[in-house]
């Protein structure tokens, strides 16, 4: 989709300058000014409202220093302030660094440290997480009458850099690579736009939705197919910051909610606390749909017996949002993620590269406008995923069916995705093997009906067989909540092969074995 084309259907100038995802907003708003945009149970803003507010934040990151062209990081939880903010940073022409507030101190100072941002946003409204990371930036309190508070770090020595590639807008999202270190995705505003626009095409989002927004959209899925994908097609958007399955069955009926996304694990505690209160979904209940992992088709069928609707599926990753989604036509009887968006296109590969029969599994590769334009300040693994055509290699395995339905069997990833969050396992071994009573440590993934769990083997430095008493409080300082291992097992060596190389596939067998 070109930007001619972007503008065309939010009916902006394409002479007046750059379009950018907050322009979506802008026109929905010119629409139906005094509709409900975003809500958070404490703070309510209708379209003109929000608009208003994007407005006044901008002009004061402008007064403070910002401008096109500079990286502005926000880190938040899902609220009426996080929304306006992001916003607001799109409208003043920068680039917008997202960031969870529920993420660690060092984790946060090491993506600060990496993407060298001009400024840092903490959304302290509603979020005592981000407070408590502003205060370890000494950040400067900075407030808002219609949006609350927040506050804010200048980074002067901060400047664009060549690889940024000089564009003003677009998004960037830190995932933590196979190296254990974060990598930050570059998206440009075309991405976001091209999927927000397929939430109407495709899921029919529109002014009469009332959309259930549970999913941080400080990640990909949350931000451009529940955020922008309700926004820009005038929707009602009721942002919660964390999940509790009692609360969300309650939000459903009280507000009348028509449109779910979240992960799976969040469906199968829907399903598990919606039958224990023999609690039935509302008429008003039209779409729901799964993603981050793949689908259990046993928490599929608990949830469509819950919820009255199809539970649909979708495929994608931070560097390709949206690639596949099941379609309304197609019934979705199975595990596919559907066939791929209008526009994506792709393919599969073997793993050196070569070919593969029709039906057969390899690598998926996809092209289109939803795809990255690389990785920050990383030009050396930009060029080992993503071609000169445009092809990237998303490294999950996959089949695409005769009817172009793609089917994910499988990750050459080093990945566990655990209620739909990547945790990539050298980054918890790192953490692991820092505390002084483990010598050396291996985590694996542990299916478990619709979700992975975290498995840790440690072997340790010195004799014993129990977990050190301290390890709980180590991890805490070290890792978010949802990178934490599920379960720790001692042996007395991990299993080598000849090359040094710890067999995981033993582990798996012994965490069959020994975990319920």
């Amino acid at each position: 989709m070109s930007a001619a084309q972007i503008c065309d259907d939010v009916q902006i100038d394409p002479g007046a300058g750059p379009v950018r995802f907050v322009d979506l907003i802008r026109a929905a708003a010119a629409r139906t000014p005094d509709a409900l945009a975003v809500a958070d149970g404490t703070r309510t803003l209708t379209y003109a409202a929000l608009v208003q507010a994007v407005e006044r934040l901008a002009r004061q990151l402008g007064a403070r220093g910002v401008a096109p062209g500079d990286r502005v990081m926000v880190v938040g939880e899902n609220g009426v302030a996080l929304a306006a903010l992001l916003l607001a940073v799109n409208r003043a022409g920068a680039r917008l660094v997202l960031e969870n507030a529920r993420r660690v101190g060092p984790e946060v100072a090491g993506i600060v440290a990496h993407c060298r941002p001009r400024a840092v946003i903490f959304v302290t409204e509603g979020s005592e997480d981000a407070a408590r990371h502003a205060a370890g930036f000494a950040a400067e309190p900075g407030a808002d009458p219609a949006v609350g508070s927040f506050a804010f770090v200048s980074r002067p020595e901060s400047r664009p850099e060549p690889d940024g590639r000089g564009e003003e807008g677009g998004v960037m999202i830190y995932t933590t690579g196979t190296t254990g270190t974060p990598k930050g995705v570059i998206l440009k505003d075309e991405s976001l736009v091209f999927i927000a626009t397929m939430m109407e095409r495709l899921r029919r989002i529109g002014p009469a939705d009332r959309v259930y927004g549970i999913l941080p959209i400080t990640h990909i899925m949350g931000l451009a197919s529940v955020f922008l994908g309700t926004l820009r097609n005038g929707g009602a958007l009721h942002l919660r910051a964390r999940f509790a399955a009692d609360e969300c069955l309650d939000a459903i009926d009280a507000l009348q909610i028509t449109a779910l996304q979240g992960a799976t694990a969040m469906f199968a505690k829907l399903a598990s606390r919606g039958r224990a209160r023999g609690w039935r979904a509302p008429a008003s209940l039209r779409f729901t749909a799964a993603g981050g992992c793949p689908i259990d088709l046993t928490v599929k069928r608990k949830v469509e017996d819950l919820f009255g609707t199809t539970l649909h599926n979708g495929y994608g990753l931070t560097e390709a949002a949206a690639i596949c989604w099941t379609r309304f036509e197609d019934g979705t009887p199975d595990d596919s993620v559907g066939p791929p968006l209008p526009g994506v296109e792709v393919r599969v590969a073997a793993v050196d590269g070569g070919a593969v029969e029709a039906g057969g599994t390899g690598e998926l590769w996809v092209r289109g406008p939803n795809v990255t334009t690389g990785y920050f300040r990383d030009p050396d693994l930009t060029a080992r995923c993503l071609t000169e055509d445009g092809w990237f290699n998303t490294q999950d395995l996959a089949r695409i069916g005769p009817d172009g339905r793609v089917f994910i069997v499988g990750r050459t990833k080093d990945v566990i995705i655990r209620s739909g969050f990547n945790v990539y396992p050298l980054e918890v071994e790192t953490a692991l093997n820092r505390h002084p009573a483990v010598a050396q440590s291996a985590v694996i993934g542990r299916a478990v009906e619709g979700n992975e769990e975290i498995v840790a083997f440690l072997e340790l430095s010195g004799p014993g067989s129990a977990v050190p008493d301290d390890l709980g409080d180590h991890l805490r300082a070290a890792l978010s909540p949802y990178k934490h291992p599920t379960a720790l097992i001692v042996l007395p060596a991990l299993p080598l092969a000849a090359n040094g190389k710890v067999l995981k596939a033993q582990l798996q067998t012994l965490a069959r074995d020994r975990l319920p």
